[in-house]
């Protein structure tokens, strides 16, 4: 592995009893570039998702990030390392604010959550965090409407903002445009290619709307 190189394969497999979800997936992905996974749903993508960011163990096979072994490392621990991952289902507190629900994110990063002078001396630094990942989801006039009201690509745009309020190195993004209507797609993978290149991040997302990555 070079040093360009974030993210590496080798011969990945996953079964589950007789069916083969993964079958050997060898791959290389380069630092701050945009991939992604196509494929008709039962594919075997978002095994291949879950296999990268260890919510499963695999069957054979490596999984090395940034020429480390973490094949065997629990979903926590790459999540510290500085993968993140989004899942097909929006995943946001519909209670909260926009901009608390990415605040919160932040906070959660910083270890401080028991610590509560910590906190308070630091309040200022979240929220000045969150705001400005707000701008770069396009959801920063939306900050004070509780996420229970944003339409559903608003709530992806959500998901991908507390995504990013981790810091993660590289991005993982399980189907990030489902369930949006048509005319949203365009505007969310615009905010994905611009996370790409202002934040150097790395991005792999599943797809399985050819016709959209194509």
């Amino acid at each position: 592995m070079n040093d360009s190189t974030i993210l590496e394969t080798r011969e990945l497999q996953k079964t589950f009893g007789g069916l083969v979800a993964v079958d050997s997936v060898s791959m290389k992905v380069q630092a701050h570039t945009l991939h992604t996974i196509i494929g008709p749903n039962g594919a075997g993508k978002t095994t291949f998702f879950n296999l990268l960011s260890g919510n499963i163990r695999p069957t054979g096979g490596k999984v090395l990030y940034k020429g480390e072994d973490i094949t065997h490392m629990p979903a926590h621990r790459r999540a510290h390392a500085g993968i993140g991952r989004s899942f097909q289902i929006t995943n946001v507190f519909p209670n909260l604010t926009v901009l608390e629900n990415v605040r919160l994110a932040a906070q959660a990063v910083g270890h401080d959550n028991f610590k509560f002078w910590e906190h308070y001396r630091r309040f200022g630094e979240y929220e000045a965090r969150a705001q400005a990942i707000l701008s770069q989801v396009g959801l920063a006039a939306q900050a004070a409407m509780p996420a229970r009201s944003l339409p559903h690509g608003g709530k992806r745009k959500l998901e991908l903002g507390i995504l990013l309020a981790s810091d993660p190195a590289l991005l993982l993004l399980d189907e990030p445009t489902a369930g949006m209507a048509r005319e949203e797609i365009p505007m969310l993978m615009e905010v994905i290619r611009s996370v790409k290149e202002t934040g150097r991040k790395t991005i792999i997302l599943v797809e399985h709307k050819m016709d959209l990555v194509m």
